[in-house]
């Protein structure tokens, strides 16, 4: 166990797993560092530094540089993966999905399905997402909803930097396709990370606190605003949950059906559009499932559903944040009082 950035902790699950695996390979653009360009290959080791020092292990035969055509290469990824390979598949930005949308949600997705249950598509789809970058409306959607609507898809959005490694790992041993994805804020971020290979199961929960007031529902970077708000609503004496969903498909209902019964007041923080977002599905499982236990109408906390903007002022303003989140819990806890 030592203390490992998120960005260190994907690397080092990389390293691990394709030492381990020969069949694992890693695609993408500039996961080399931009083979043919002059200079030293595997400067930066991805536009993140998430494959650092691959190609120098590995070699070019399994840490391949693609050029600027994601459909072209998760096509031959998805090939690749019916073949009998584990390809990671790195896209820069989520938002580039969109060209390759059909080879992910008409081909990857459906393999298993359309052949019977008889093939296996062990693809990873890595990805950075959402704002505070100032990288613009082109390049911080958080999209996962979209994947999360299609089935045959595993939908992973690890919020620290030990999820990061076995969620990863979990990703790579999965024999199904699964979207991988990174914030592109949270790269830095330091934690505790065990230095051996280990696994987190899909579809299971994290809870970070117990508390008997409310819950607060949270992805990705959101999980930290989170953690954030429930320091200042504690010093007001207002003791929260927080759940950590971890994955979006598959969903730990049970987990978030449980919280929902205890406290019956429920904030859900979410970097995704709020319209058929996570907040939404999440809030409506609620509503069918657990209506009876709810004390207060569910509070979601997202963005406005508009771009995001390029602004510094604007994008501050776009972003859910813990001053809001802390908000959303009073005005659950004040509900008709």
């Amino acid at each position: 166990m030592s203390a490992k950035s998120f960005r260190a902790a994907l690397n080092e699950a990389l390293h691990q797993e394709m030492a381990a695996d020969p069949n694992v390979v890693v695609i993408g653009e500039d996961v080399t560092g931009g083979v043919g360009g002059d200079g030293i290959q595997d400067a930066w080791g991805g536009a993140f530094g998430v494959t650092k020092e691959l190609l120098g292990t590995y070699g070019p035969s399994r840490v391949l540089d693609t050029p600027i055509t994601e459909s072209a290469f998760v096509g031959a990824a998805a090939g690749a993966a019916l073949t009998g390979l584990r390809p990671v598949v790195e896209i820069m930005f989520v938002d580039f999905i969109g060209v390759c949308l059909d080879q992910v949600m008409n081909q990857a997705a459906k393999f298993r399905y359309m052949f019977g249950g008889k093939t296996r598509c062990p693809i990873v789809l890595r990805a950075t997402f959402g704002g505070g970058a100032r990288s613009a409306s082109q390049h911080s959607q958080a999209l996962y909803p979209i994947f999360t609507h299609i089935p045959g898809l595993k939908v992973v959005i690890p919020s620290n930097p030990s999820d990061a490694k076995g969620l990863l790992i979990e990703a790579i041993r999965d024999d199904d396709p699964v979207i991988f994805l990174e914030h592109k804020m949270m790269y830095d971020e330091m934690g505790e990370v065990s230095d051996q290979p280990f696994t987190v199961p899909f579809g299971e929960a994290r809870v970070l606190r117990e508390g008997p007031d409310a819950t607060i529902f949270a992805y990705g970077r959101m999980v930290g605003q989170a953690e954030k708000a429930a320091q200042t609503l504690q010093s007001e004496g207002i003791r929260i949950s927080i759940v950590d969903p971890r994955t979006t498909s598959p969903l730990d209902v049970d987990t978030i059906l449980e919280f929902a019964e205890e406290t019956g007041r429920i904030v859900i923080a979410d970097e995704a559009s709020p319209r058929c977002g996570m907040a939404a599905d999440i809030s409506s499982i609620i509503a069918e499932e657990a209506f009876g236990a709810l004390q207060a109408p569910i509070i979601k906390v997202t963005p406005p559903h508009t771009p995001v903007p390029y602004a510094p002022s604007l994008e501050d303003a776009y972003l859910p944040d813990a001053a809001q989140i802390a908000e959303a819990v009073r005005g659950v806890l004040t509900y008709g009082k």
